[in-house]
């Protein structure tokens, strides 16, 4: 084939560093926010701290000045479409919108919305959130309380033991999970001390980590040590018959908790009295006594304030009724504050030298980053006001009163492509008056009713949890009755969305809510 040349013509877009920083700054939670704050703290000399008052203005226009994130929102990005952030933007696009950002970063970092519950009567049900003192509280108890680990080990100190053995208890202690459970057999545990080679010490291991796990599992809180459930369970139950030997419905509970355990989930009544021997009545009992137990001896002992989620949008009510209004705006606890260092950037004023523009991009490295983390929160801001004035009535009623809502409503109301506004919801909360929620709960598909609106599926889960909440509990709701009251509510929702939307719920099924 005799070869030629051509000559085609073709348009692509590409991404530039900068563009694409930022749309990775946009996508990280608060948590890995900090993370890579830190690290461009420590990489960049140019970077550092604002150790200036939060409430002195600071702006982005100079960029060798210091420049503060705060609580300060731009009144141009509040009005829709001032930043095209995420759509297919050429650089100098982007460049000019962070720009116009830059210099009108002022007010008082605050969105007015008014509420209109005009279409909801006096009976819409209203949720209250937990105070802060409650949230302490949990804190301050987990602190007393300290790790599982730290626990066992002083239990473990009051112990006589051979040095070995006493290595071995530690080495099983430290080998538990956050629920008190032991992941991993012994062979595997001992396999990884001493390898697979030398079959001797091998089971020399074995044998001292079984009488470990043995004084392990005689310690506090009971049930500690577990290599699964089924044990965790006859643990604690034994350590009942000791106190109280004659309890009946404890023995028949040992029986069932030696029986494969999804007998148990499924309560099969029948099966189980055929194993073990005891009739309806003693297994009742017995279920009854194994619903007390702690299937987690851990617990009690979690840290708490891992568990505490720091919202990134604080959205507060204003007056009461239908003149209340709510206010959004950024948690300025999770904004990080910097600039520039000025000393550093004007030192290089006027430098040519190779050494000099590698220092320049560091620089400019800096420059940006302050940019992209500004337009990162002033997304969210801006996300966050569209929708609370689309689920005010949420905000005012609960979630009976939450709208569908896709992703495409919003992108359209502010502007930006749905893949932005889906990176800002991801990992970002909202603590608003009827509690902490991710950005994304409150997008939700529509279920079709009888007046051609659409109703929101968080709406009708709300809903079916309020028809079992209020069921007899001798006559639980089946699926088919559920899925007729939700059409005499006008919601048009078939059976098996009922089933969906309740194991969602982590309801159980109408057998196993009579049995319970």
């Amino acid at each position: 084939m005799k070869p030629t040349l051509s000559l085609r013509m073709s348009q692509h877009l590409a991404l530039t560093p900068q563009l694409q920083h930022s749309i990775r700054l946009l996508q990280l939670s608060t948590l890995e926010l900090n993370q890579e704050v830190e690290q461009m703290l420590d990489e960049n000399p140019f970077l550092e701290t604002a150790t200036e008052d939060a409430g002195e203005s600071l702006g982005l226009a100079q960029t060798d000045a210091p420049v503060s994130l705060g609580d300060r929102v731009s009144e141009a990005a509040s009005e829709s479409g001032s930043i095209e952030a995420g759509d297919e933007l050429p650089e100098s696009r982007i460049d000019e919108a962070v720009h116009d950002v830059a210099e009108s970063w002022e007010g008082d970092g605050s969105v007015e919305i008014s509420a209109d519950d005009s279409e909801w009567g006096s009976d819409a049900p209203s949720r209250t959130s937990n105070s802060e003192d409650d949230a302490a509280s949990a804190v301050e108890l987990a602190r007393s309380m300290g790790s599982l680990t730290e626990h066992l080990h002083r239990q473990a100190m009051t112990l006589r033991l051979s040095d070995i053995d006493r290595a071995a208890l530690r080495f099983l202690i430290e080998s538990l999970n956050d629920d008190g459970y032991l992941d991993g057999s012994l062979p595997e545990l001992a396999a990884s001390l001493a390898g697979s080679e030398d079959l001797e010490q091998l089971d020399e291991l074995v044998h001292r980590l079984t009488v470990a796990l043995g004084l392990l599992q005689s310690l506090e809180p009971v049930g500690v040590g577990a290599r699964d459930l089924g044990e965790c369970l006859r643990l604690q139950l034994r350590a009942r018959l000791a106190e109280a030997p004659e309890d009946i419905a404890a023995q028949s509970a040992l029986r069932v908790c030696q029986q494969p355990l999804d007998l148990l989930a499924r309560r099969d009544l029948k099966r189980l009295s055929a194993l073990t021997g005891d009739d309806t009545d003693t297994l009742k009992s017995a279920l009854g006594c194994i619903a007390r137990l702690e299937p987690k001896p851990g617990r009690r002992f979690a840290d708490a304030e891992r568990n505490i989620i720091v919202p990134d949008v604080i959205v507060s009510a204003r007056g009461a009724g239908a003149t209340q209004r709510f206010a959004v705006r950024l948690n300025p606890d999770v904004m990080p504050r910097l600039r520039v260092h000025e000393i550093y950037a004007n030192a290089l004023k006027g430098g040519k030298s190779e050494a000099h523009q590698a220092l320049q991009q560091r620089l400019q490295e800096a420059r940006w980053f302050i940019k992209n983390i500004q337009q990162r929160f002033d997304t969210i801001l801006r996300v966050s006001t569209a929708i609370v004035e689309r689920q005010r009535n949420f905000f005012l009623h609960g979630e009976l009163a939450m709208r569908p809502l896709v992703l495409r409503e919003i992108a359209d109301e502010l502007g930006m492509h749905e893949s932005t506004i889906s990176r800002v919801t991801t990992a970002k909360y909202m603590a608003t008056p009827q509690g902490t929620f991710e950005l994304k709960y409150f997008f939700g598909s529509g279920l079709g009713t009888d007046s051609g609106a659409a109703a929101s599926s968080t709406a009708v889960r709300a809903l079916i949890r309020q028809f079992v909440g209020a069921e007899n509990p001798k006559k639980p709701l089946s699926d088919n009755q559920i899925s007729d009251m939700l059409k005499e509510q006008g919601i048009d929702c078939a059976r098996r969305t009922v089933a969906k939307y309740r194991e969602a719920l982590r309801i159980a099924p109408a057998n196993l809510r009579k049995a319970l």
